[in-house]
């Protein structure tokens, strides 16, 4: 039943078919070839999947992310922070780096950063004399930091299907995500000065690098508000989530005044459609990682590859190889889905943290996100640039190796994955 599953599965997707909708599709085709389950076994466990209270923590972040990244505090934090990476060469570039991390506070969306940023950022970078390519390379690659840093969508969407405490994974995700910010930051002053070009060095206005902060403020501190209230056990993720969309409306209330109702109504209106999306992948992997239980497939490939590797880091390396093969064809949140299901057995073999798998698994398929054929933010920075393809891909580079560097250290260091 699991090789008609697959079978019917990558034909859909070579047909081109929607994730959400192939994976429904083939789980009946299989149930179909199986010929002794119910087809009502889709729709149970189709509605099984949305039971979930950790679950509504997605809509809520998302909801929070769009009320901020779209209105004014979303403008002052770029201005804050292009105020202070313009004095360091690449200072430009670098503003796209730690949007990303600070934006990875409120938006846990990659794809969302990468239009937010890439739209502003962008056209300024191409103006100081930075190539197009360039530009797209390094907003596609910084929008992934989005992920490590809390709140991550596709954190919660592991944690879900792995039982990881959401909170630990959230923890889990600061250090890495600060060190490839560092890392991309690196690439960046590199590339400026390979075109010679010198950093700004207009004279330091403390009165308004201050104002600046000031109105940027609530935005820098929300990711730490959230994280103290997950170390302390203030709330829930779920709940936490509800405060950051509550935080979200009263700052664009009472500090910036700048929340009408048409921008309430279209950030609803984008949160739903983003839920819905999301929700639609989950419910279609979830009749396929049934089906793929039902036939002992996890158990089945953790005891071959242990069998045939036998050591522990020969096994985390064919993991890893084979999430950065799949995140390329296959989205994010799909990957996740079904993959977890499959590895948490293996991990557990191997005597690996699934707190470790957790942001190997975040962090390979978030490669995928910038990697073609499908690259999602890969298009999203090279339609906004209006660079080709090619000119994207070959000043990609750099920041790949960063990423896949950093990679290999999460995968073999447990310290980096800390545990507060």
């Amino acid at each position: 039943m699991s090789l008609a599953l697959i079978i019917a599965f990558v034909a859909l997707m070579v047909a081109v078919i929607p994730v959400a909708h192939a994976l429904v599709i083939a789980s009946g085709a299989a149930l179909i070839w199986d010929g002794g389950m119910p087809l009502m076994l889709i729709a149970q466990q189709v509605f099984q999947q949305t039971q979930s209270f950790p679950m509504l923590a997605l809509p809520f972040f998302i909801l929070a992310g769009t009320l901020i990244m779209e209105g004014k505090l979303g403008e002052e934090l770029l201005r804050f922070s292009g105020e202070v990476m313009q004095r360091i060469r690449g200072g430009a570039l670098s503003t796209t780096v730690v949007g990303s991390v600070v934006f990875g506070g409120v938006s846990g969306s990659a794809v969302a950063n990468a239009s937010a940023l890439g739209s502003v950022l962008i056209p300024w970078q191409k103006r100081q004399g930075y190539p197009a390519g360039l530009c797209a390379a390094n907003n596609a690659t910084s929008a992934v930091i989005d992920i490590l840093i809390p709140p991550s969508i596709p954190m919660i969407l592991y944690a879900v299907v792995s039982g990881v405490s959401i909170g630990d994974l959230f923890m889990a995700g600061v250090l890495p995500g600060i060190l490839m910010a560092a890392g991309f930051i690196a690439v960046c002053w590199w590339k400026a000065r390979g075109l010679e070009i010198e950093a700004e060095a207009p004279p330091l206005n403390v009165r308004r690098l201050a104002r600046l902060g000031f109105y940027a403020l609530p935005a820098l501190i929300l990711p730490v508000l959230i994280l103290l209230a997950l170390r302390f056990g203030f709330a829930t993720p779920t709940e936490i989530a509800v405060m950051a969309v509550i935080y979200a409306l009263l700052t664009s209330l009472l500090l910036y005044r700048d929340l009408s109702w048409s921008r309430f109504r279209k950030a609803m209106i984008d949160a739903g459609i983003a839920t819905g999306i999301v929700m639609m992948v989950i419910m279609g992997s979830a009749v396929a990682s049934w089906i793929l239980t039902y036939d002992q497939v996890p158990q089945r490939f953790a005891e071959w590859v242990s069998a045939t590797l036998q050591s522990p880091w020969l096994v985390i390396l064919a993991m890893n190889l084979i999430m950065l093969a799949i995140g390329g064809p296959l989205d994010l949140a799909p990957a996740i889905l079904l993959l977890a299901p499959i590895f948490v057995p293996l991990a557990a073999q191997i005597g690996l943290d699934p707190l470790q798998l957790g942001l190997m698994m975040v962090m390979n398929l978030g490669v995928g996100l910038y990697t073609p054929p499908v690259g999602t933010t890969l298009f999203i920075s090279s339609t906004i640039a209006g660079s080709s393809m090619g000119e994207t891909v070959k000043a990609l580079w750099p920041f790949f190796w960063v990423a896949i560097g950093l990679l290999a250290l999460v995968s073999y260091i447990p310290a980096l994955t800390i545990r507060f």
